[in-house]
């Protein structure tokens, strides 16, 4: 498990049920609505994942919105 050089703690990438990402230390208990994605690492590299992954930054509920109103229109 690798610490962020920065500040010396280790983080995990945590998500909540829009799907929207975060990091959080992972000594701390996790809020109520988010659980755990599954890399830790240093702040720096838990962000650079989270760039990765996190392409739609747009809410699930949004995009479910969008795609039924796409598909009523069609």
């Amino acid at each position: 498990m690798a610490e962020d050089t920065a500040d010396g703690r280790t983080y995990c990438v945590v998500v909540n049920h829009e799907e929207q990402y975060s990091i959080w230390p992972v000594d701390r208990e996790l809020p109520s609505g988010w659980r755990r994605e599954g890399t830790e690492g240093g702040r720096d590299e838990c962000l650079a994942h989270i760039g990765t992954v996190w392409t739609d930054m747009r809410p699930l509920s949004l995009r479910r919105r969008m795609e039924q109103a796409a598909s009523r229109s069609s």
